[in-house]
């Protein structure tokens, strides 16, 4: 848009200041009346003659700047014999037309050739005769002269070759140019410069920087759509993420920081009474196994999260019946559920083959359900439905338990991240089986989500997509 305006600007000024030169260098046909030209050639002749005159003609044929001087004899033709221009000769034209109209018209009684026409200023010559498309001048033998003063091109393009005229566009062209150029170049480089000054303090480890309103009212990006308005808001998502990724890998370490020194903190109670005497050494010795077997099961949960993380996780992908997987899971928490006298109730199937990790969807669904069984009600049952649809598999699992805020809903998925302070922890739980649920889902291009049921208790939707489900 702005090319096209300094280009108008450009145009348009050229054009005005050629029209404007060249209004006073050629002479309007109101002007044809009293020429300096046609003047000074009445005064040869009546001065000097036709020879006189012919030389000066010659002299002065080219002293007007982009203007030719015609004298037409009695014959039509140029007193030096040259042939007439296009413009010249339509000029011509149009005198012997006008000429001939007026000779006809009633009426009409033509100056004497003595008499003086009526004009202003300084007097004209007595052999001068006005007309309204070219003046005449008299011969002392009465014949009649006419001069022609036309422009050499008749065009605009033409008067480009006047005096002034092309250094004065080159001036404009320049100016606008410039100033255009200046613009542009502040209007870019400003906000260029702030979101790189932005790049640098994130480079710098300062992730609070941000290409906030006021920054993009400073820089120009107020109301802007184009491309540096989507890279401010490209720079603001990527700060926005750094800065989340910075604050999950910190509470990732404080967290597993603080669950691995707790199973460390109880083998050394158990290692310092088991030195006491008289110490039950064989009760000792079985706390402190189950102390290593549970801080072995979060470590490897730790790894294998970590080798989950992302989309793009390489694990070695088999085809397998998912039926067959859940079906098994819903057994073995039947087993579990039996000490609550719960039931786990398995609904649907997906009478599909899934093109993926076995052992991974099966924790993924075994964490959950697990869960499920764990946070139930004595004698509440637990349902797990199965539904195919055009987009896929969805399992969905929903227990009888007291359900998750709507606040932590959406964070029940983040490693070590528990409801209640001592939860999980009460029940069992590390706080991170359903971060690796929601890594599996997301290593198989699927997803998993939570809601609170109408009638109570925790719904976990697991989405595994069609491009899983092996054909």
């Amino acid at each position: 848009m702005l090319f096209w305006v300094a280009m108008a600007l450009i145009v348009g000024g050229s054009i005005a200041i050629t029209f404007t030169i060249a209004a006073r260098e050629y002479e309007s046909p109101e002007l044809q009346r009293r020429p300096s030209a046609a003047v000074q050639a009445s005064e040869v002749l009546a001065q000097g003659g036709f020879g006189a005159l012919t030389s000066w003609l010659n002299a002065n044929k080219n002293s007007i700047p982009d203007r030719d001087v015609f004298i037409i004899g009695p014959g039509g033709t140029d007193i030096l014999g040259r042939r007439l221009t296009a413009s010249a000769a339509r000029r011509l034209e149009y005198f012997n037309r006008d000429e001939l109209l007026n000779r006809d018209a009633p009426g009409r009684e033509r100056d004497p050739p003595g008499r003086e026409p009526r004009t202003f200023g300084p007097p004209l010559p007595g052999n001068f005769r006005p007309s309204r498309a070219a003046p005449q001048i008299l011969g002392a033998d009465g014949s009649a002269y006419t001069v022609l003063v036309v422009p050499r091109r008749h065009s605009i393009f033409g008067a480009l070759s006047l005096p002034g005229i092309s250094l004065t566009i080159l001036c404009v062209a320049l100016v606008v140019s410039a100033l255009t150029s200046w613009w542009l170049a502040r209007h870019l480089s400003a906000p260029i410069r702030r979101i790189q000054e932005g790049a640098r303090a994130l480079a710098s480890e300062s992730l609070d920087v941000r290409a906030s309103p006021e920054l993009r009212v400073s820089a120009g990006l107020e109301g802007r759509r184009d491309e540096l308005a989507v890279l401010a808001r490209d720079f603001d998502a990527m700060a926005d993420q750094l800065r989340a990724n910075r604050s999950a890998i910190t509470q990732l370490l404080r967290d597993i920081s603080h669950e691995l020194r707790s199973p460390l903190a109880r083998m050394r109670v158990a290692l310092g009474l088991a030195r006491q005497p008289p110490a039950d050494l064989s009760r000792q010795l079985d706390r402190l196994e189950r102390e290593i077997e549970r801080l072995d099961s979060l470590i490897s949960q730790v790894l294998r999260l970590a080798r989950l993380h992302g989309t793009d996780a390489p694990f070695a992908r088999e085809t397998f019946d998912l039926d067959e997987v859940i079906e098994e899971v819903v057994r073995d928490a039947n087993f579990e559920a039996a000490v609550k006298n719960c039931s786990v109730r398995l609904q649907g199937a997906a009478a599909a083959a899934v093109n993926g990790n076995r052992e991974l969807v099966r924790s993924a669904v075994e964490n959950v359900l697990r869960n499920a069984v764990r946070y139930s009600p004595q004698d509440a049952p637990v349902d797990v439905s199965i539904t195919r649809t055009e987009s896929g598999v969805v399992i969905l699992i929903r227990d009888q338990g007291p359900g998750v805020p709507d606040k932590d809903l959406e964070r029940i998925f983040e490693p070590f991240y528990r409801v209640a302070e001592s939860r999980d922890r009460d029940t069992g739980g590390e706080g991170i089986g359903l971060a690796i649920t929601a890594q599996v889902m997301k290593a198989h291009g699927g997803s998993a989500g939570a809601a609170n049921a109408e009638r109570g208790g925790l719904e976990v939707r697991l989405s595994l997509p069609a491009g899983t489900l092996a054909v």
